[in-house]
Order: structure tokens, then C-alpha cells, then sequence
């Protein structure tokens, strides 16, 4: 078992996280079926709206319960895992749907919120609804499934503080007492006919109703209220799932390439994850350039490697002049080809200097990775 797969055989989670465009949905696809093909039970849940990864499963469709791999699909690619392998999408909007319903006190506030017009926007696209909910969907997936292993693949991170301060900073917004003086006016005169300037705060919120337009605030003012008393059971759901993150049994595994960008990317998160005491699982560096020189240095140039491939052309016989040209031309290009992978080692330096965790360098595959044979190349390769 590879170091990272020896990482991650004692834990029930792993959160993939890193910049857009490295492949971390199919390689969070690749870890889960690596634990079915070592016999465990295993979730992915991606927050990924391509199909892509419906597609590479063999399955019509992903959505925000779980659906088991069929056997006959796993045949097909050659493969006979003795666990199980389960994916999902997650519904951002479902599950929020699914948090009011779990919190409301009584019917009437829970038909009330899920008919605001503002919280149908807010639950579909506020930003951090995303991280919110994926960490929440994994909190439940962790206390009320039996997964052996559940892979999260989360967004692509714009910020490395963002998967673990969206959720604070939504539910501060949610909770906090100087909105809902503020938009008071607002309610009232949206529910009962009252003037802005009789009740507190009436002038500022005068002023939102302008740029805003009345109805607009009257929604957010009438969502905050109702949300009133449902605050804290939010709040320690959030604390609950921030606690689970941390133990042992959990481990985030950095997803990146070797793209300066990225690797800049990677360095800010594993940076945040350490100073939060967050577990490491590992790191998987993905898309390299296989490195074709057996020498460690120095980095061949097409000089040196014309040679042995003008020999090796002519030695076959037939017309020497055109084999020289052709052996020309591939000493030019493995010249290329390993300047190339000099270049991704160096950007790469920084990182594999500063993470010290166990390490999967994955490379380049031919093609993009399209089904479940695809994703068992990847499995391997980790």
C-alpha cells in the first residue's frame, strides 16, 4: 500500500481541497473507489454541477442521495471490487431546505422561511452556501451512514480561508440583532402598514428601501426575524461538524498541480489547515509530466542526446540522411519534453519542502478521465 493509501486506511473522512482545474473531482472519485477495491464501503459526494462525474461511474444522473455503482458497470471496466462504491451530488438549495425543516419550532415559522423570497435566493446562491452546506452534508453523512469512507470534493477554493469561514460568517449574519433593529421598520411596514420613521432605526432603513427597493427589505427583514431562536441550533450544528473536521478520523488531502498558481494556492490552505490544527492526510500532486531521463541531472539538451538517436536510426539501414533529420528532430523534442518536467519540479520544490505528508505524484494520463476504467488508472497511480 502506497503511503498515502496507508494514510488514509484509518480514516472515515476525506475532504479533497485545492484550486479549480487540478482534477480533484475525479481524483476524490478515485480515492473512494480505491476503498471499495480494498473492500471497504465508500460515499463520493462532489458539489460539482458538470456530469462528468456521473459519467465516469456509469450512472444516468447524481443527486443529493446517495447511489450505489452497479456491479454490472464495475464488470464492464474490468473490475470486481469486493466493497461497495456510492456517489452524490450535493443540492446546496435541498439541503438548506432540509436544515430549516430540522430546526423550525413549530410549522408555521418553517412554511413561513421556506416561502420567503429572499431565503429561496439566498439558499441557492449567497456566497459560502456551497462550503456551508457541504460541510453540513458531511456531518450528516458521518453520524447517520455507515460508510467505511466518505470523500467530499469541495468547491474550488477562491480564497484559502473560505471552506472554513463561510459558515461562520453566514450564520454571524444571520444571527446578529443590529440587522434585525435595522430592518425592523421594514417588516412593519411590509406586514402592518406602519411608518418607517415611527420605529427604531426607521431613517437607515429609509435609506436601504431606496437602493434596495421596499419589498426587497421587507423580505430580508421578515427572514431574520423569523429566523429568530433557530440562531443557536445552527450555530452548534456548525460547531458540530467544525469538531468532527478536526479529529482523527477525518484528514484533508491537498489536490494540486504544478502550476505556480496553483502550488501558491496549495501553500495558503495547508498554511490555514496547520495553524487550525486541522489533520493532514496527504497531498496529491496531479497531471505530471513523466520524467523520461534516467539521470538526475544535468538536464539533458538536444546535443547530447542526438548521438545515441542518430545511431539508432541509421543503425537499420536504408537512407541515412533522412533518419539523421528524423533523429534530429526527437533529440529536439525530448530536449523540450524534459525541460518541461525540469520546470514542473522546480515549481514544485517549494511545496514538497514545505508539506511534509504523505505524497502521490500522479502523471499525466492520455486523455481525460471518462469512466470507470479511467478513474481505476487514477486509483492506482494514488
Amino acid at each position: 500500500m502506497s503511503a498515502l493509501g496507508q494514510s488514509l486506511a484509518g480514516r472515515r473522512v476525506a475532504v479533497c481541497v485545492g484550486a479549480g482545474g487540478v482534477g480533484k473531482t475525479s481524483l476524490a472519485a478515485a480515492l473512494a473507489l480505491a476503498r471499495a477495491l480494498a473492500g471497504g464501503k465508500a460515499l463520493v459526494c462532489t458539489i460539482d454541477p458538470a456530469r462528468r462525474l456521473a459519467n465516469a461511474l456509469g450512472l444516468t444522473a447524481l443527486g443529493n442521495a446517495e447511489s450505489r455503482v452497479p456491479a454490472a458497470r464495475l464488470a464492464q471496466a474490468g473490475l470486481a471490487p469486493p466493497g461497495q462504491l456510492f456517489a452524490m451530488m450535493l443540492d446546496v438549495k435541498r439541503t438548506w431546505d432540509d436544515l430549516i425543516v430540522r430546526h423550525a419550532p413549530d410549522p408555521a415559522r418553517r412554511d413561513r422561511i421556506l416561502r420567503n423570497r429572499l431565503y429561496q435566493q439566498m439558499s441557492a446562491a449567497l456566497a459560502g452556501s456551497q462550503e456551508y452546506m457541504a460541510m453540513e452534508k458531511l456531518h450528516e453523512l458521518a453520524e447517520d451512514r455507515d460508510y467505511d469512507l466518505i470523500v467530499l470534493d469541495t468547491p474550488p477554493t477562491a480564497h484559502a480561508l473560505d471552506f472554513l469561514d463561510a459558515p461562520t460568517r453566514i450564520l454571524d449574519f444571520l444571527g446578529s440583532d443590529a440587522a434585525r433593529v435595522l430592518l425592523a421598520p421594514a417588516v412593519g411596514v411590509g406586514r402592518l402598514g406602519l411608518r418607517l420613521a415611527q420605529l427604531s432605526g426607521g431613517y437607515a432603513a429609509r435609506a436601504l428601501a431606496r437602493f434596495t427597493g421596499q419589498q426587497a427589505l421587507s423580505d430580508l427583514g421578515e427572514f431574520l426575524q423569523s429566523f429568530q431562536g433557530m440562531y443557536d441550533g445552527f450555530k452548534a450544528r456548525a460547531a458540530a461538524v467544525r469538531a468532527l473536521l478536526a479529529r482523527p478520523e477525518a484528514g484533508f488531502v491537498l489536490v494540486t498541480s504544478s502550476s505556480p498558481a496553483a502550488v501558491a494556492e496549495t501553500l495558503a490552505f495547508h498554511g490555514r489547515l496547520r495553524a487550525e490544527a486541522m489533520p493532514l492526510a496527504g497531498l496529491v500532486v496531479n497531471r505530471l509530466t513523466p520524467d523520461l531521463w534516467p539521470y538526475p541531472s544535468p538536464l539533458p539538451g538536444a546535443a547530447e542526446l542526438l548521438p545515441p538517436l542518430a545511431q539508432a536510426a541509421t543503425s537499420g539501414g536504408g537512407p541515412g540522411t533522412s533518419r539523421a533529420a528524423l533523429a534530429e528532430r526527437l533529440a529536439a523534442a525530448l530536449a523540450e519534453h524534459q525541460a518541461l518536467v525540469w520546470a514542473e519540479r522546480s515549481a514544485l520544490a517549494p511545496l514538497l519542502e514545505e508539506v511534509r505528508v504523505p505524497c502521490a505524484m500522479v502523471p499525466r494520463l492520455e486523455g481525460e478521465v471518462h469512466d470507470l476504467a479511467g478513474l481505476a488508472t487514477l486509483a492506482a497511480a494514488l
